[in-house]
């Protein structure tokens, strides 16, 4: 029996995709229709936030006893950790930018310090393009330096510190907008690159906005429909008649129904980056993936389970003593720069800060550069050199370096759930059925790249060489942390 008779009638039905899209149309129509209760919702994740935040940093580190259920630190790091970040990089996947847009407590609070503040220009510093990469890269490394994921005052320091900023940006710059959403957050180029592969987008018909345009007054509140010509607050700053893709989208409904012709539609999770970068993609983003989620994540995710710095550490602690050199055996770096939690047993060095530091930028160096070697092999063997073909081709590998960072997070979900006695025997056969379908999901986008290009079917096949050997590449990374080392 094949898949398509398998399946209940009305699913195969032609009129079934009509109904179905009617439907997440309807959606993106509540989303506008209900903005008071949306923003209701966000100063409640405000408030639910600020609480995991403030009340563990005043609070005495955890003992051997403490529980999930009986102590609000380790509760808050479950929460943030193990929860609230994989699952909200997980929705990016499936719904785009929606968290950004529905739920940020940071977003709802530039946009309201916005509403009442300065109202500046954007001024062109903040426009660079660079941003999203240099705050992601900066974020991640002094994250580990001062162990955002395990101290409740690191993490108040490092997601507090961003919140605060968030705020100050938002005060001084635009009316009503969210230019630190747009231009500085430390997450907003990853959220971007993810929010590509998402099924849904707001499409816009640009015919429709031209009948709108023609239409004679008084037509508007004729139709069955009812269509809104009102300029839109687009909180992220899209230029809404010719947006296209999800990747800037915070997926909020604002622009729903605006002039009868934007509304919430399905779409292939390939479009955007098959169809769009190969205009769009660009050189930071192309640097932020390969280099950034393919490589200083990995580091961050690596460095404290690998045996391979604990040799190296060893072997230069001993070659110090051996010429009497201690100072930087000495643990007295302040917790704001290094960790130190003496009475936890859980100080770094000044050895240890600058071996964190080389280790995180040779295992970019070497995950990233050999990745976009392979990437420029396969536009060179496609015919002549491109860079944006390289920078192309380079979103192909989204999908494998997203579940990469979730499956990183998720070692922090199961480390207290193991504290806690839960045993889940199937977690590693899930790490590689994720693995393996993230990279058959990438290969398959490096493929309809290649074939956009107009390779034939062959050449396009020799060309997938390279992007085998990339993603074998990657994917040994977490091989080595969760189950050679």
């Amino acid at each position: 029996m094949t898949l398509a008779r398998s399946l209940p009638g009305p699913a195969t039905t032609p009129a079934a995709a009509p109904r179905r899209g009617a439907r997440l149309a309807a959606v993106g129509e509540w989303l506008r229709t209900h903005a008071r209760l949306i923003r209701a919702l966000q100063w409640l994740v405000v408030l639910v936030y600020a609480v995991l935040l403030l009340v563990p940093a005043m609070l005495p580190l955890p003992d051997r006893t403490a529980h999930v259920w009986n102590h609000m630190t380790v509760l808050a790091e479950f929460a943030f950790w193990g929860l609230w970040w994989p699952f909200v990089l997980l929705s990016m996947l499936l719904f785009g930018r929606l968290w950004c847009g529905v739920l940020c407590p940071e977003g709802a609070l530039t946009e309201w310090a916005s509403k009442r503040g300065r109202g500046l220009a954007v001024p062109r510093w903040m426009r660079w393009g660079g941003w999203p990469f240099t705050a992601f890269v900066c974020t991640t490394v002094y994250g580990q330096m001062v162990s955002v994921y395990q101290y409740p005052k690191a993490a108040l320091l490092v997601l507090g510190g961003s919140t605060v900023v968030a705020i100050v940006v938002g005060y001084f710059y635009t009316r009503g907008k969210r230019a630190w959403c747009r231009y500085l957050c430390p997450v907003n180029g990853v959220f971007g690159l993810l929010a590509k592969l998402a099924p849904m987008h707001y499409r816009v018909d640009d015919a429709a906005w031209r009948r709108s345009l023609d239409a004679p007054a008084g037509a508007a509140a004729r139709a069955p429909i009812r269509v809104s010509k009102r300029a839109v607050d687009c909180a992220p700053m899209q230029p809404l008649r010719t947006m296209q893709g999800a990747s800037n989208c915070h997926m909020c409904g604002r622009c729903s129904g605006h002039h009868d012709a934007i509304a919430l539609h399905w779409r292939s999770p390939a479009h955007e980056v098959v169809e769009l970068g190969a205009t769009e993609a660009g050189a930071w983003q192309t640097a932020l993936i390969v280099f950034g989620l393919l490589g200083v994540a990995i580091g961050a995710f690596h460095w404290s389970a690998s045996p391979w710095f604990v040799a190296i550490r060893q072997a230069i602690a001993t070659w110090l003593i051996d010429r009497d050199i201690y100072w930087p055996l000495a643990e007295n770096a302040p917790w704001w720069l290094l960790t130190h939690y003496p009475e936890q047993n859980d100080a770094l060095s000044w050895l240890d800060g600058a071996l964190l530091l080389a280790y995180i930028g040779a295992t970019a160096l070497l995950w990233g550069g050999l990745t976009l070697a392979l990437l420029a092999l396969t536009v060179r063997a496609a015919g002549p050199w491109r860079s944006q073909r390289l920078h192309h081709l380079a979103q192909a590998l989204i999908p494998l370096a997203g579940v990469g960072v979730f499956l990183g997070l998720s070692a922090i979900t199961l480390t207290p759930l193991r504290g806690e006695g839960v045993v889940l025997p199937w977690v590693n056969t899930l790490r590689l059925a994720l693995l393996l379908a993230a990279s058959t999901w990438s290969l398959a986008l490096a493929w309809r790249i290649l074939r956009r290009w107009g390779l034939p079917a062959g050449r396009a096949l020799v060309g997938s060489l390279p992007i085998l050997a990339a993603l074998a590449w990657i994917a040994s990374a977490w091989g080595w942390m969760f189950w050679w080392w």
